[in-house]
């Protein structure tokens, strides 16, 4: 299943990318602009490498796959609502989801090493 969440986020980064680019460019201003960036980034890159965890030992990196998800997907919807004009206080919440891709970061090292 999380095959399927991965490919699902990658397939949003990619829309909102895009969606970014073409759509909002002209009306975001410079910080706005670079926080859709960063976001998309993130989801993006975070999406294929749990795609691709999942698809490789889904038993072995469940776990630090799911953090990252979970991690990437609160990262950038907050940061992709504060570019919308949501409220500022979001970037309080946008931490933790930087929290739950570093722990899905050192789950990989942690099996890695074990292995």
């Amino acid at each position: 299943m999380l095959t399927v969440f991965g490919a699902l986020a990658g397939f949003v980064a990619v829309a909102l990318g895009a969606f970014g680019a073409h759509a909002l460019s002209a009306g975001f201003d410079e910080k706005a602009s670079a926080w859709w960036e960063t976001a998309t980034f993130y989801l993006l890159v975070h999406a294929a490498l749990v795609t691709a965890l999942s698809a490789v030992d889904a038993q072995r990196f469940g776990l630090a796959a799911s953090l990252m998800l979970c991690g990437a997907v609160l990262f950038a919807a907050t940061l992709y609502a504060m570019a919308l004009g949501g409220p500022r206080w979001f970037g309080a919440i946008t931490p933790i989801g930087g929290l739950g891709m570093l722990a899905g970061w050192a789950l990989i090292a942690w099996a890695a090493w074990k292995a």
